[in-house]
């Protein structure tokens, strides 16, 4: 079916010097449309990727792989549900927590907060809110003190500095002469934390968890234990096989169905981006079938010179697969070997360009970080350019079945 022939004519075509330069300057634009289409999307796919793996991280450095909750109320055996949860092969990390929405007052200032009690010494090892301390540690907390640890934006809205007094004000009711109140209690301002962010450094407060069920009533209860484990990816699957292991009714959940909807829209996204930057691979490919199209009209006589000779319509229709697959493989291989390098080295590129212009892309005190995070994904790599490839391979296909179609008596009529 294809023969060496086929091959070494193809390719001489493509080498050759044409007598009409407009061809050739179509080929190149095409050349240069695929390189740049795939350096586009190997670059972008991979800040992309950089940007999810960089926010999931910090999601998952404030909450946790797995949560373990009792079914009602609250959990009162969880010493025996982080031995139990220990044994597993997967599991690093354990942690005791409670929680609540509460209400932070200082002064006039009032927001609301998620209250979380936390053991310092087990709370490090399923997150990092410890290496984001702004100022005291994690570990100041104690029991029976009343400190509480603030997030940055939280503590701004307050107002509040080291040292001073956030009185906490729960949902929960106490009843008194004058009437049901609720519950409420002042607590001293002990260390402040930025994570990144938004959403914990302005919604989330840390005390001690004795002193979080001494204001939730809980007693020894508490709301769950969370959970870090060897492989973020394998959550899904040790959420189930702990539900599974554990004695009793438990509720087991994981970081991919608490954030479902972000993680979610993020992978629409970029499929979506992935489907919009291949459109410029197609636009070159067009110029593929334009350049062929106009090669088959130029090379009518050649064409028709090797029919007589005893070429088949099928050799025919291989030389110009090959000529046009030439000039798709070329720029994928192109774009391929410079999109490597982009994502490789987009960073540097990014700051020395931010430095010549004095610009600022990514201000970190909106996006909470300084540098665009870039990770190259080879999956993603080799999709991208076996998609280029075939569809420039596809783009060949009329123009070559036209020149099958060429009739030798026809094309060498006026020769």
């Amino acid at each position: 079916m294809f023969k060496p022939l086929e091959l070494y004519i193809g390719l001489r075509y493509t080498r050759a010097k044409r007598r009409n330069h407009f061809i050739s300057f179509i080929s190149l634009t095409s050349l240069l449309g695929i390189m740049l289409g795939v350096v586009a999307l190997i670059a972008v796919l991979s800040v992309m990727n950089g940007f999810q793996k960089e926010v999931r991280e910090r999601i998952l450095g404030m909450t946790s792989h797995a949560t373990i909750s009792a079914y009602r109320e609250n959990l009162q055996d969880w010493p025996e549900v982080i031995g139990m949860a220990r044994k597993h092969a997967n599991v690093i990390g354990e942690a005791p927590f409670i929680e609540a929405q509460t209400m932070l007052t200082r002064g006039g200032k009032v927001s609301g907060a998620l209250l979380r009690g936390i053991l310092p010494a087990y709370e490090k090892t399923v997150s990092t809110v410890g290496e984001h301390m702004l100022s005291s540690r994690l570990e100041d907390l104690e029991a029976g003190g009343f400190g509480i640890i603030l997030g940055r934006e939280l503590a701004s809205i307050l107002d509040a500095r080291l040292g001073d007094k956030v009185t906490v004000v729960t949902p929960q009711l106490r009843v008194t002469p004058a009437g049901s109140m609720p519950r409420l209690k002042s607590f001293t301002v002990q260390g402040i934390f930025e994570v990144g962010m938004g959403e914990y450094d302005r919604g989330v407060a840390l005390v001690h968890l004795e002193d979080a069920a001494k204001l939730m009533k809980m007693e020894d209860g508490v709301t769950g234990v969370r959970l870090k484990l060897d492989d973020l990816f394998l959550a899904p699957r040790v959420s189930r096989e702990l539900a599974n292991a554990l004695p009793g009714v438990f509720r087991v959940s994981d970081w991919t169905y608490q954030h479902r909807n972000f993680f979610s829209a993020l992978r629409t996204e970029k499929r979506m981006m992935w489907l919009i930057l291949f459109l410029i691979v197609a636009v070159a490919a067009f110029n593929i079938v334009s350049t062929l199209v106009m090669v088959v009209t130029d090379k009518q006589s050649d064409i028709a010179i090797l029919r007589t000779l005893g070429i088949s319509p099928a050799s025919i229709s291989w030389i110009f697969i090959v000529q046009g697959a030439a000039i798709g493989v070329t720029g994928t291989i192109a774009g391929v070997i410079g999109g490597i390098a982009l994502a490789l080295n987009l960073e540097s590129i990014v700051h020395w360009i931010e430095s010549f212009f004095g610009v600022s892309f990514l201000d970190p005190n909106i996006y909470y970080i300084s540098a665009l995070p870039s990770e190259l994904n080879w999956t993603d790599v080799g999709t991208i350019a076996l998609s280029a490839f075939l569809i420039s391979l596809a783009a060949t296909l009329y123009p070559a079945w036209r020149a099958s179609r060429t009739q030798p008596a026809e094309a060498l009529r006026y020769e």
